[in-house]
């Protein structure tokens, strides 16, 4: 799992709370990590994608590609969006934590 700009928004301690009380074993709880993992990239990726205007989807890409893991996107996205997108991504990342919480207690 490599580390990604929208990183410091994900507080989940209540969906490792339910992935504890779900999963029998480590190997389970991993998994269910990378699933976790994987859905939050592909929703944030896609809300970001949606936001921003289709001409500078490439640089994004190029920016995210080359430093992952750098906070300067927020500015770079906010200034291309023309809204704050890290409290866009924050609202985001809420709504994604209701929605797994109800997809872990679920199984």
């Amino acid at each position: 799992m490599s580390i990604i700009f929208w990183d410091k928004l994900i507080v989940f301690e209540e969906v490792e709370a339910e992935i504890k009380k779900v999963a029998r074993s480590s190997e389970e709880k991993e998994e269910l990590w990378r699933e976790v993992d994987e859905i939050i990239h592909h929703k944030l990726m896609g809300c970001v994608l949606e936001k921003l205007p289709k001409e500078h989807h490439h640089e994004f890409l190029e920016k995210f590609e080359k430093s992952p893991h750098d906070e300067g996107i927020f500015k770079f996205l906010t200034q291309k969006v023309g809204e704050d997108i890290e409290d866009f991504l924050k609202l985001e990342t809420e709504k994604l934590k209701t929605e797994l919480l109800r997809l872990i207690k679920g199984k």
